[in-house]
């Protein structure tokens, strides 16, 4: 099977586990981040994925941000019942701003039983050679990049696969402008990130 297919082996014999991290500030996470990591692990591409959360850049204005663990607790209450989503605060612990090259190369070392798959948008990875150090991510790592709508995928090299998931038509942004009209009804969250959102005010 592609799962089996995908675990592979360390010096010692041991199964290495590929671990896709995707990183976003997650205001909120929602279904179609949960979706995603689900479809991506369903399909063998990955045996668990990480949501990175990160934390907010001192250095730029964001005034609809939520407190960074405000942020990191929602996303943990996204996945508390997936078997195979986890929430990391990696990013909590590294020098600001925080950047991919940096975060990934501190997972590496904490956990050398693992592959680390770096896991982006088509719209990222247009981006992707702006990012900080990023012929340093492609040395170490393979790259899953997943459809985003108005973002063709073309000329990918061999270590980034395309992932075939379904384009899930759910925003954060509406979210939080439906949150602070007072209109929303829960719809495109998680019920238990919805509940603590309504219990604490967020982003009213």
């Amino acid at each position: 099977s592609p799962k089996s297919s995908n675990i592979k082996k360390t010096r010692d014999g041991m199964e290495r586990r590929t671990i896709g991290i995707y990183g976003g500030s997650f205001n909120p996470i929602h279904n179609g981040h949960t979706e995603l990591g689900t479809a991506l692990c369903q399909t063998g591409l990955v045996d668990e994925l990480w949501f990175v959360v990160s934390p907010h850049n001192p250095h730029k204005q964001h005034a609809d941000l939520l407190a960074d663990e405000a942020r990191l607790a929602l996303a943990r209450l996204a996945v508390e019942e997936s078997a195979c989503l986890r929430v990391s605060d990696v990013e909590f612990r590294l020098p600001r701003p925080s950047y991919m090259v940096n975060t990934l190369e501190t997972l590496r070392a904490e956990h050398p039983d693992k592959e680390f798959i770096l896991v982006m948008g088509a719209d990222n990875w247009e981006r992707f050679p702006l990012w900080h150090m990023h012929e340093e991510i492609m040395r170490h790592h393979r790259i899953i990049v997943y459809p985003r709508p108005g973002h063709p995928l073309q000329d990918t090299p061999p270590s980034v696969t395309v992932a075939q998931t379904p384009l899930i038509p759910i925003s954060s942004t509406p979210i939080r402008e439906s949150i602070r009209r007072g209109t929303f009804q829960g719809e495109g969250l998680h019920p238990a990130v919805w509940k603590e959102i309504n219990t604490k005010g967020y982003y009213r």
